[in-house]
């Protein structure tokens, strides 16, 4: 990945033996898709404008922009106590105004399992988020393990 991102191309890595199902060619071909990475300088804006100005441009299919996002989390809930815990969190996330980021994320895992790619288990303070997990960013289940929401959000 730090080759392909630095511009070096990875064709001489074709015949690299990898796990097996994992084709370079293909995956090169992905990450040529990618774009540059933006160097933002902004002296006038405050740290906030910027991220609200940044927050009103996720790059993601229509479908999942609109979405409402709350109402398919909770009913992804089984039980009483998962549509509890679902409520106190999306609260949180409202009152961040992180709901874009939620669809964001559906949108990434979405994409993600589409092509058969491979995440981590989970990491940090995000697997204390039942809402995460029930979106597939991770797999630890916070309310099994009696994890604190709280501690994802602070």
């Amino acid at each position: 990945m730090n080759m392909v991102m630095s511009g070096i191309t990875v064709e001489h890595l074709s015949g690299m033996l990898v796990e097996p199902g994992v084709n370079l060619e293909t995956a090169s071909a992905y990450l040529e898709q990618v774009p540059e990475l933006v160097e933002y300088a902004f002296t006038d804006m405050t740290v906030e404008e910027f991220d609200q100005m940044k927050q009103n441009s996720w790059h993601m299919p229509d479908q999942y922009r609109h979405m409402d996002i709350a109402e398919y989390i909770l009913g992804l809930c089984d039980s009483d106590i998962q549509l509890q815990r679902c409520g106190q969190e999306l609260l949180l996330f409202q009152e961040r105004n992180l709901f874009d980021l939620l669809r964001y994320l559906k949108y990434l895992v979405d994409t993600m399992r589409s092509h058969n790619m491979i995440w981590g288990v989970g990491r940090g303070s995000s697997v204390a988020s039942y809402v995460l997990y029930l979106l597939g960013v991770h797999r630890i289940d916070s309310i099994f393990y009696d994890l604190d929401a709280r501690e994802f959000l602070r």
